[in-house]
C-alpha cells in the first residue's frame, strides 16, 4: 500500500499541537524527530541511554511527518493545516519557520522503522518502560509498564511524560483512586497502578487513543482496575458515580484523589474549576505538559480556582505542577 508523508518543519515547541492537527485531520501514523546534537543536554540520572542517531536539524528544532492514505488530496490537506499553525502564534507557540512537503512512500518506509528506536527506558527511581516486542529481565523492585503505543502516542521519551511519571512516583502512596485527563496510550494510567492506585479512569476525546489505551490496559494486565473512557472531565462530571462504573463492577468515585492531566497548558487552563470539583478536599492535581512561556499563567490558573501550589518540576524547558485542594474547615 502507498501512503502520503507529509512532513512539516518547526519547533519542538510546536510538535504536540501539530502532531495533534495531523492525528485529527486522518493521519494514519505521525512521528517526531528532534534535534539530535551532542550538544542538547539528557537526563541519563536514572541510566537512561540514547540510541537516536545524530541529525542535522538545528537545536530547538523539529521534523513531523503525518502519514494519510492513498487517494488523499495532500495540497488541500496542506492547505487547511496551514492556518491551524499559524493559529498557535496567538497561543504564544513558537511555530518558528514553518516548512512543508509532500511524497509518496510505501508502508514498510514507515510503519515498523520507528520500532528500532523504542528501547526499555528507565524514566524513574522504580518505573521502566518496556515495549512489547522487546526483551527485559526487571531488577529487584523495577516495575515494568508494557507498552506499544502505536504510531501517535507517548512512549514516555518526552520531557513531560517522564515529569508526570517521576512526579506520580513522589505523590502516590497506594490505595488512591485517580481520574487520568486526556490518557494517550494509556502510560500514566498504568504506571499508576504500578505504583499502588487503586483505581483510574482514565479520559481521551480521541477514539484511536481509547483504543490504544484499551489495548494497553490489557497487555499490562489491569482491566480490572482502570477504565478507559470516550469523554471529557466535565462529561464525567456531569454523568456523576455512573459515568465511572464499567462492565467488569469497577468504580473509581467522584470526587477522586489525583487527578492527572499531561495536554497542554492552553487546555489545562480550559478546565481547572472542572479538576477542582472532582477532586476530594486534600486531592492532588498533577498538570504536566506546560512549556515554560506558560508557567506564570498556569501557576496563576490554579491558584485563582483555590489550588495551593505545592511543588514545581522541571524537565528542560518544561514544568509540571502539583496542586493540593485545601481541606475543608
Amino acid at each position: 500500500m502507498k501512503w502520503h508523508e507529509i512532513t512539516i518543519g518547526t519547533t519542538e515547541e510546536a510538535t504536540e499541537m501539530i502532531s495533534n492537527f495531523l492525528h485529527e485531520m486522518g493521519a494514519g501514523g505521525v512521528s517526531i524527530e528532534e534535534s539530535g546534537t551532542l550538544n542538547k543536554p539528557r537526563d541519563t540520572s536514572l541510566g537512561q541511554w540514547y540510541e537516536l542517531p545524530l541529525n542535522d536539524i538545528p537545536e530547538g528544532q523539529a521534523v513531523i511527518k503525518g502519514y494519510f492514505p492513498e487517494g488523499t488530496d495532500t495540497d488541500e490537506l496542506i492547505a487547511a493545516l496551514k492556518p491551524r499553525i499559524e493559529e498557535l502564534k496567538e497561543f504564544d507557540i513558537d511555530t518558528g519557520d514553518v516548512t512543508y512537503d509532500a511524497i509518496e512512500v510505501d508502508d514498510d518506509d514507515w510503519a515498523t522503522a520507528w520500532k528500532q528506536y523504542f528501547k526499555p527506558l528507565r524514566v524513574s527511581d522504580t518505573l521502566t518502560i518496556k515495549p512489547t516486542w522487546e526483551e527485559y529481565e526487571p531488577g529487584e523492585g523495577e516495575r515494568i509498564i508494557e507498552l506499544d503505543p502505536g504510531m501517535a502516542f507517548g512512549t514516555g521519551t518526552h520531557p513531560t511524560t517522564a515529569l508526570c511519571l517521576q512526579t506520580l512516583e513522589s505523590v502516590v502512596k497506594g490505595g488512591e483512586e485517580m481520574i487520568d485527563v486526556g490518557t494517550g496510550s494509556g502510560i500514566l494510567a498504568i504506571g499508576a497502578c504500578r505504583l499502588g492506585v487503586k483505581g483510574v479512569l482514565a479520559l481521551d476525546l480521541d477514539p484511536i487513543a481509547v483504543s490504544s489505551a484499551t489495548e494497553n490496559v490489557r497487555l499490562n494486565d489491569l482491566s480490572e482496575q482502570v477504565e478507559v473512557k470516550l469523554s471529557d472531565l466535565l462529561g464525567v462530571l456531569k454523568g456523576g458515580e455512573a459515568a465511572s462504573n464499567n462492565d467488569s463492577g469497577l468504580r473509581v468515585t467522584v470526587p477522586v484523589d489525583l487527578v492527572v492531566a499531561n495536554i497542554l497548558a492552553e487546555i489545562i487552563l480550559l478546565f481547572i474549576d472542572d479538576v477542582y470539583q472532582s477532586l476530594k478536599p486534600g486531592g492532588i492535581y498533577i498538570a504536566s505538559g506546560v512549556y515554560k512561556n506558560k508557567e506564570t499563567e498556569v501557576e496563576e490558573g490554579l491558584i485563582a480556582s483555590g489550588f495551593r501550589i505545592v511543588e514545581k518540576r522541571r524537565d528542560e524547558d518544561w514544568i509540571a505542577f502539583v496542586a493540593k485542594k485545601p481541606q475543608e474547615g
